[in-house]
């Protein structure tokens, strides 16, 4: 699905999603990868969902962001609370949604004016 063209003041905006990949600024990503409106940070980690440690959310705590959209893949799935305390300890939102959700959502933020980041795994 296409969201919207390709933004011209060089922030970062999903331009579309479909079954395995996501678009940013026009460009194609099929693993995971980590938005922000001023960086994009690929294969942000190497983890599947099932995978993920405290090390992943530590990276997304030290984000400059104040929410972070996590997206886990086409369904739903919360991680476990333990590893959620890095961003509780910096005081960092985390939303938990579909990986196509999450692309809607940050884009809706960030046109907010929002700080925002998309941590997307795409298994």
């Amino acid at each position: 699905m296409k969201l919207q063209t390709a933004p011209s003041d060089g922030q970062n905006t999903f331009t579309g999603y479909g079954d395995g990949y996501v678009g940013v600024n026009g460009t194609r990503y099929t693993a995971n990868v980590a938005v922000l409106p001023g960086r994009l940070i690929a294969d942000w980690t190497q983890a599947s969902f099932d995978t993920l440690s405290a090390a992943d959310f530590e990276f997304l705590a030290g984000l400059d962001a104040e929410i972070i959209l996590l997206g886990t893949g086409k369904q739903i799935r919360f991680p476990r609370p333990e590893l959620l305390r890095p961003l509780i300890q910096a005081c960092k939102g985390l939303e938990v949604m579909d990986l196509q959700a999450a692309c809607r959502t940050y884009n809706i933020l960030h046109g907010e004016g929002r700080k925002v980041a998309a941590a997307l795994l795409f298994s």
